[in-house]
């Protein structure tokens, strides 16, 4: 993935889902998130893109440690996240913070912005002295596009954008070493979301903070994300540099992802057809035996449904977990 120091490690993660209605799954678990290593080299941004209901977000907050992983190790450094004790997750936890898809619902419109910043450090004392507050509330709304003056006001006095300019503000008060971004630009008109795209990676060259994107749109991941890591069914099918993966994709599932993403050369006659996936995505309490994506794959096989393939380098200059990988640059983005 990178050569740079891992500042976050996920090996093996499994997270599991209770049902408690029904009377037939009552009781049962449904397994959301089935194996998925992950490495998150220091200053760099790694892209988790899928289908919704994936696991995309799942990943994302057993990461942060919303959700207590089934099995498996959440690593920063060498500390556990999942096994740490309280005290030692209480210590780390401003290591790893989040910014959620909707800037108002994760705001409370009582508070004011000073209020809405300067609450971490409450909760973590010792971050920054108490008489600095003020200052570091300013120098946080500046570096993100923001002014001093505003730091008065409620969340509903501002823009979609600016609300999570202001999310943006509050997870960087804690000098976190990984921000994960769930669909953090999912909701924002698509200028705003340009901004903000460009905003976090300022952020990032200027604090040297790693990312984890979760993201649909793999337009938004490739314009941001350092690697990538494609998701279907709770496990990665392809994982390597953005440029590698959406350049050539090797995996049929991410193939048929990039084919159906909208491009300014669609009137050309040399297009590949769009690749239409026909069935449904499986249910997660039932997945299919051997690969997971051969019930809806172009290139499935007998052995398919006998044989999980493993997440290997086969030939792509990346991983791809396909018993018949083979990068086609024809279906990929570029630029």
């Amino acid at each position: 993935m990178s050569e740079s120091t891992p500042v976050l490690r996920v090996k093996d993660l499994h997270v599991d889902y209770r049902l408690s209605g029904g009377l037939f799954s009552r009781g049962r678990r449904v397994r959301a998130v089935a194996g998925v290593d992950l490495v998150v080299p220091a200053g760099s941004t790694v892209g988790i893109v899928g289908e919704s209901g994936c696991g995309k977000s799942t990943l994302a907050r057993t990461i942060v440690g919303l959700l207590p992983p089934a099995s498996g190790q959440v690593l920063l450094g060498d500390v556990d996240l999942a096994t740490a004790s309280r005290a030692a997750r209480r210590r780390l936890r401003p290591d790893v913070q989040m910014v959620f898809q909707d800037p108002y619902a994760s705001l409370n419109p009582w508070m004011t912005v000073r209020d809405l910043i300067s609450e971490p450090w409450q909760i973590h004392p010792g971050i920054v002295p108490r008489e600095r507050w003020d200052a570091e509330v300013d120098r946080l709304l500046e570096l993100v596009g923001l002014r001093s003056s505003q730091r008065g006001l409620r969340p509903h006095q501002f823009s979609g954008g600016q609300r999570q300019r202001i999310c943006i503000a509050r997870a960087l008060a804690v000098r976190p070493k990984v921000i994960v971004c769930d669909e953090a630009v999912s909701a924002l008109d698509v200028s705003i979301r340009a901004q903000i795209l460009n905003l976090l990676r300022d952020v990032q060259a200027e604090t040297g903070v790693s990312y984890v994107f979760v993201s649909h749109d793999l337009g938004v991941v490739r314009h941001i994300a350092d690697t990538v890591a494609v998701m279907y069914l709770g496990r990665f099918v392809e994982q390597g540099r953005t440029d590698e993966v959406f350049g050539a994709p090797a995996h049929p599932y991410t193939q048929a992802l990039l084919s159906a993403v909208p491009a300014v050369d669609d009137w050309r006659h040399d297009r590949p057809e769009e690749i239409v996936l026909g069935g449904e995505v499986p249910s997660p309490l039932a997945p299919p035996s051997g690969c997971r994506f051969r019930t809806r794959c172009f290139k499935a096989r007998d052995s398919c449904a006998q044989i999980e393939p493993e997440l290997t380098d086969r030939a792509a200059g990346h991983q791809v977990a396909c018993h018949f990988a083979e990068a086609d640059a024809r279906y990929g983005i570029v630029g």
